[in-house]
């Protein structure tokens, strides 16, 4: 009764109920909206350096992520294979084997990266044929390899010549031998493009007397949301107390995550002053629908009703007022999220170019991620709820007599 009684009392005043329902719409679209851009660019930003590297879980010897040197690598055996592919949704398992060394060509020297790859499985994951601006893709065992533009351009070869490696291997051997170039990868990180060198992991095991030796494995899987279930469940398999180590994505990007963080804060002042703005404008329409309404609150009270009952229906008005204005926010703010999921932005001019430099693509999708919609949903609701407790405080004081002759 009292829910039909309110529902009749929003729609007397037509003007009122719509001032405060599009006050609650907006702070609810604009919240969903920013929230979701945000969380979409980031989401983005962290798959194209995963994909392109990373990867979402890496399996370490215990201590290598603090202290990356090749004495810290492990035997990959058959068995830790089968058992790292337990879990369904693990895709695949690529092995590696990093290191650093000197490329020498001429007279020019510079540090770089080495990576042993398994070719096929490597391409799978990260794509990294697809790099190729040059030359042919590795074959497995071959005695070439593969590197950088960027590397290409400071020691000045091309495909072909070349290159001597010089570095310590494991346990301190001699690791000294020179690599024909296959092939040149064009990387959007200068950084990587810079530095990187590629071998087969054979290859790279005998340059370094590192056989059947790898530093890291990298879990290929389905979903980043699937990180802690996939490590959950290898932690029960493999020894990760005192042998290994298994680290999410999180850990393996921290640059990235800090840099969402201090984003995420910023986006929340916004909000926060987002809906302190709203927030007085729904309270102005409370207050100037309690004034309006104090002379009906006056006969009410006077003919009986009793006070509780009055201000739980004052109350619900101002909640169905909230419901209706944030039911509407989320449908359009979740139709326009998901066409931009759909259709992302796509950056022009030096804001593209800066994206490409960098290896990510040009675009700013949108996120439809659920909680996004309910958690700014329920912010709302819950300032106009709390906003309503001022009629009904109102209505806990009045003199009916005092309120008739206003």
């Amino acid at each position: 009764m009292i829910l039909k009684i309110a529902w009749r009392n929003i729609w007397r005043n037509r003007r009122r109920t719509l001032i405060t329902a599009a006050s609650i719409f907006f702070a609810v679209f604009f919240s969903i909206f920013a929230t979701s851009m945000n969380r979409g660019i980031f989401d983005k930003m962290i798959d194209d350096s995963v994909q392109s590297y990373m990867g979402y879980i890496q399996l370490h010897q215990k201590g290598y992520w603090e202290d990356r040197i090749l004495d810290n690598a492990f035997e990959y055996r058959n068995e830790l294979q089968v058992q790292l592919q337990k879990p369904e949704s693990v895709k695949a398992v690529v092995p590696r084997l990093e290191s650093m060394a000197m490329a020498s060509f001429g007279k020019q020297t510079k540090n770089v990266a080495v990576t042993g790859i398994s070719p096929d499985a490597e391409n799978q994951l990260t794509k990294l044929k697809s790099r190729l601006v040059a030359g042919q893709y590795l074959d497995a065992n071959e005695q070439a390899i593969l590197i950088g533009e960027g590397l290409a351009k400071k020691l000045k070869v091309s495909l072909g010549d070349s290159v001597i490696l010089l570095s310590q291997g494991y346990r301190g051997v001699n690791a000294a031998q020179i690599y024909p170039i296959k092939g040149i990868l064009s990387f959007g990180k200068p950084e990587l493009s810079a530095a990187m060198v590629y071998l087969p992991l054979q290859t790279a095991q005998y340059y370094y007397g590192a056989d059947r030796l790898v530093t890291s494995l990298v879990i290929d899987i389905e979903h980043r949301k699937e990180a802690p279930k996939v490590i959950q469940s290898l932690a029960h398999t493999i020894d990760t107390t005192n042998t290994y180590e298994l680290l999410a994505w999180q850990q393996l990007i921290p640059d990235i995550m800090e840099l969402k963080s201090t984003k995420e804060a910023s986006n929340s002042v916004v909000i926060f002053i987002l809906y302190f703005i709203v927030g007085f404008g729904i309270f102005g329409t409370i207050l100037m629908m309690t004034k309006e309404r104090t002379y009906e609150f006056g006969v009410l009270l006077s003919i009986g009703m009793k006070r509780q009952q009055l201000a739980f229906s004052v109350w619900i008005e101002s909640l169905l007022l909230g419901i209706i204005g944030a039911i509407i926010g989320i449908i359009i703010a979740y139709a326009l999220t998901y066409y931009l999921m759909i259709n992302p932005i796509v950056m022009q001019g030096d804001m593209a170019e800066a994206y490409i430099k960098f290896g990510m693509d040009p675009i700013m999708p949108a996120s439809t991620d659920l909680d996004i919609f309910w958690t700014q949903a329920l912010i709302v609701l819950s300032i106009t709820t709390l906003l309503a407790l001022y009629p009904c405080i109102t209505i806990w004081r009045m003199k009916p007599v005092e309120a008739m002759r206003a």
